[in-house]
């Protein structure tokens, strides 16, 4: 059973929404963060961002950085640009990017129903499923920031096999006018429904308890993170029971059916020493071999190379009694070449790889490699929703990087506090 609750947290004064509301973290570097935040002093980018408002030499992970994090979040409250909610209430967030539009259930989840680290967690239930392993870097950087914060600004995307009940009642939902409406400088639309009513609260927390999972779709490090506060800070309280402001963190939850999920491309560096003739055949010996085709695959069990200005249709048939890991295009990918042939053994820490998100389509891979910035490049179909559940509930774990979610969820139009 998954548990959620409603939650009496901060949202956006609705005259600074737009300005507030902002990309995940982790898809903007440093320079990308700080045009975007460029004349914004509310967006929230200077929270979960805060390193833009300093030096540009300042380490990303100094104290400096968490200190002017906080600074800045108690600014935006102190100025009512962030405003506490009246009454404990969840949200629909609807999200329209082109055709198609995606509407989860914003609120908060329990830490114990997350899977992670259950040795030191010994509560913990296989309700909230978890895919992807973290970086500890990135994790012991949202942990500080959270801790220091005392607050979830970011939620993670939880996506639930789709429930009829649910559907409906947020169909109902949805008949009032928004708190929130406004389309992103990006183009992605979003709406956002408050929902205050103790009976419609008690429904929707009732049919989501009959959830037996949901699995963490983007957002792993977010999870990881207020994981860790939670039961830290439980550990230090002599009143804990388990149900305190920090025992939950916060998320939205989609229905399956209603994400897409854009590949995620690769770009290697260079050929590990090997002359373009002699990498191609060790492609060869590894794959079905095309040269020409489009840049896109068409179905899983294709994947697409570009090498020298010429794109190939590399090919492979998985196995019916393979593992739902090895099932995956990326794994054959990594098992197959990036591995035994251009030495990445471990792409989540290789410095000769980089992985590049759907959304920036195929003409990226083709100027990173023209301008001599990748040697290779290989655009992937998608992994589908239903692997990703396959692979959580087998208890395996992806291979890095290979799902992106789009559209990203905006931080910053509701945060949980503790």
């Amino acid at each position: 059973m998954l548990r959620i609750r409603p939650f009496q947290g901060l949202s956006p004064a609705p005259h600074l929404v737009e300005e507030i509301a902002c990309v995940p973290y982790d898809v903007v570097d440093r320079d990308e963060a700080a045009a975007l935040a460029a004349g914004k002093p509310s967006s929230l980018l200077h929270v979960d961002r805060a390193e833009i408002d300093l030096p540009k030499e300042t380490d990303p992970y100094s104290a400096s950085v968490y200190d002017t994090a906080n600074r800045n979040f108690l600014r935006l409250q102190q100025s009512d640009a962030l405003v506490r909610e009246a009454a404990p209430c969840v949200y629909l967030y609807q999200q329209r990017m082109g055709n198609h539009v995606q509407t989860g259930l914003a609120t908060v989840c329990h830490v114990d129903d997350y899977v992670h680290e259950r040795a030191n967690n010994p509560k913990a239930r296989d309700v909230i499923m978890k895919h992807e392993r973290t970086r500890q870097e990135k994790e012991d950087d949202r942990t500080r920031l959270i801790g220091t914060l005392r607050a979830n600004t970011g939620p993670v995307f939880l996506t639930y096999r789709d429930h009829s009940t649910i559907d409906a009642l947020v169909v109902q939902q949805k008949q009032v006018p928004p708190a929130y409406d406004f389309v992103a400088p990006d183009g992605v639309a979003h709406t956002v429904w408050r929902i205050s009513d103790p009976q419609i609260l008690a429904k929707l927390t009732g049919e989501f308890a009959k959830l037996p999972a949901a699995y963490v779709a983007d957002g792993h490090h977010r999870t990881a993170s207020a994981a860790r506060v939670g039961l830290e800070l439980r550990a230090s309280d002599p009143t804990a029971n388990g149900n305190k402001d920090y025992d939950w963190f916060l998320a939205v939850l989609f229905p399956a059916s209603q994400l897409q999920i854009l590949p995620y491309n690769r770009a290697v560096h260079d050929l590990c020493g090997m002359s373009k003739d002699a990498f191609l055949a060790k492609v060869t010996e590894a794959f079905s071999l095309k040269p020409g085709g489009s840049a896109k695959p068409t179905r899983p069990g294709e994947i697409r190379m570009y090498l020298d200005n010429a794109w190939y249709d590399l090919e492979w048939q998985p196995g019916a009694n393979l593992d739902p890991i090895s099932q995956l295009d990326v794994s054959a990918l990594q098992d197959r070449i990036l591995a035994p042939v251009l030495g990445i053994d471990d792409p989540r820490t290789s410095k000769r790889i980089d992985f590049i998100g759907g959304i920036r389509g195929t003409d990226e891979l083709v100027r990173l490699v023209d301008s001599g910035k990748a040697a290779v490049a290989f655009s992937m179909y998608p992994t589908t929703v239903a692997q990703l559940m396959a692979i959580a509930d087998a208890g395996q774990i992806m291979p890095p990087k290979s799902t992106w979610f789009e559209p990203k969820l905006r931080s910053g139009l509701f945060i949980h506090t503790f």
